[in-house]
């Protein structure tokens, strides 16, 4: 018998807010712990929650970009349950009328290779609703140790539907929600930090069947590739049970990334009796059409839409948009320089995505800093695989001059290779290109005489290349201008090569 694993997710986000979600004390990651609380946080008697206004507003922009229908009423309801890091012994949360209702996330699986779009689906969301962080515990071998710095954090429940099958599916999805909102400014969504963790639910089923098999719950992933991971190990384990006749049991499971398996936690029963009720101390939400539209002037452009018109709008190649399309800082660097320079957005895309980012990935693996070229803790945040915040504004080139090199790149000045040359000593110096190239004396050659002489002697030292560019081979004279670029140091002008080229040859 064949199976197949149904997945749903519900991945909870930090939201960035000025304070607390109903409490004016703020939160940072990394302070002392049990720095950041106060009355309303520790529930001491006699003290009222006050909503933050702003951790509303941007889960109902969250919403809106997921496509999520915003009902006119909401409200909040105590979640009743006793663990320590939960001083309350409830959680302020939503139940039955949460801020957003429905949607989807668009996800890509990957192309067969770097260049190529993968195929594009949505996978269906329940809702989102807003509710309070816990406190963080840390565990020892006799007791465990609660720092309530984090209790109280605005945090947004993205629930999806069971609508997922594969490890590939979900590692999709968890990058497209994080680009998603992290382009919006909503939250940094770092995995590593807390702002961003996700339980995944899987189940298994016959091939073909439409009832859910036994829903097994996986706690806190912490990146999307140990999501993957963990999602595909589980639904071998699973489907493997099955195949032996082994129960599976309705349980909470971790993930060991160590020994790469998951592990029993706790079993669970059909249901928790978490007794909600709406909060007595807080008025439902009344979300006018005029508040609604307010907001929704507000949104960015989503990742994926950007992408579609980055390649119809500015011709660029797939594997150019899909480095530069999830990132923000990106989009607005190149929006800049193709405003300086409009002619040729690729030449741009190519200096930025290839040149540029490899520069500032390699200064951030040597520790030092893009801006003064010193040695020392590199503070950019992000992956050195996707570029994400390696602070191209923090470095010593302007979207201007990047700008300004294509354009001198276009009208033939220097060659492309020049370009490089010129581009690295930019990188350095924070010198706009036509200084550098005016100081090195780089611009390109353009003396008809002394090229053709520099063709004569390529020709007379290469017969069998003249030979087959006559016999129609058309690719056989770049072995002939190789040598003419030689001898002129880089700085003969290709075009004219070519043209001189061609016209001794016939």
């Amino acid at each position: 018998m064949e199976y197949e694993a149904v997945i749903g997710l519900e991945v909870h986000v930090q939201i960035k807010t000025r304070s607390k979600m109903f409490a004016p004390v703020g939160y940072r990651f990394g302070e002392p712990p049990n720095t950041l609380t106060d009355p309303v946080v520790w529930a001491l008697p006699g003290v009222l929650p006050v909503l933050n206004r702003d951790a509303i507003r941007k889960t109902i922009k969250v919403g809106l970009m997921l496509g999520c229908e915003i009902p006119e009423i909401t409200k909040w309801d105590r979640k009743n349950y006793f663990y320590p890091d939960s001083p309350k012994n409830y959680q302020l949360s939503q139940y039955d009328q949460p801020l957003c209702v429905g949607g989807g996330v668009e996800i890509e699986l990957t192309g067969a290779n770097a260049s190529e779009m993968g195929e594009h689906r949505v996978v269906k969301l329940t809702r989102i609703h807003l509710e309070e962080d816990v406190g963080k515990l840390t565990h020892f071998a006799n007791d465990s140790l609660v720092d309530y710095n984090r209790a109280g954090t605005p945090l947004m429940e993205i629930v999806s539907e069971p609508d997922m099958h594969s490890g590939d599916e979900v590692f999709a999805y968890l990058n497209s929600l994080k680009n998603t909102i992290s382009f919006a400014g909503i939250s940094d969504c770092d995995m590593e930090k807390g702002q961003m963790r996700c339980d995944v639910n899987i189940s298994v089923r016959p091939k073909g069947s439409d009832e859910l098999g036994v829903k097994i719950e996986m706690k806190n992933m912490n990146s999307p590739s140990n999501a993957r991971e963990c999602v595909e190990y589980e639904i071998r384990r699973q489907i493997d049970c099955l195949k032996r006749g082994a129960p599976l049991v309705q349980e909470t499971r971790r993930w060991d990334a160590n020994l790469r398996v998951t592990q029993t936690m706790r079993t669970k029963e059909d249901a928790h009796d978490y007794r909600y009720f709406p909060d007595p101390d807080l008025m439902p939400v009344k979300i006018s059409r005029e508040y609604l539209e307010s907001v929704r002037a507000e949104l960015p452009e989503v990742p994926f839409d950007r992408q579609r018109r980055y390649m119809s709008e500015f011709g660029l190649p797939y594997s150019a948009t899909s480095v530069m399309c999830h990132d923000p800082e990106i989009c607005e660097y190149f929006e800049r320089a193709v405003a300086a320079y409009p002619k040729n957005p690729k030449a741009i895309a190519n200096l930025i995505v290839n040149d540029l980012r490899r520069e500032l990935i390699a200064a951030r693996q040597a520790g030092e800093d893009p801006e003064t070229g010193a040695s020392g803790e590199f503070s950019g945040a992000g992956s050195a695989d996707s570029g994400r915040g390696l602070g191209l504004f923090d470095s010593k080139v302007s979207p201007e001059d990047i700008a300004g090199l294509a354009e001198i790149i276009d009208g033939g000045e220097i060659s492309k290779q020049i370009g490089k040359e010129v581009f690295a000593e930019m990188f350095a110096t924070g010198k706009p290109p036509a200084d550098i190239i005016s100081e090195k004396g780089l611009r390109q050659n353009s003396d008809s005489s002394e090229l053709e002489s520099f063709c004569m002697e390529a020709i007379k030292g290469n017969q069998k290349a003249v030979d087959q560019f006559k016999a129609g081979n058309e690719k056989a004279i770049n072995a002939l201008i190789g040598p003419v670029m030689k001898a002129s140091k880089g700085k003969a002008n290709p075009a004219m090569v070519l043209e001189i080229m061609k016209k001794l040859i016939k």
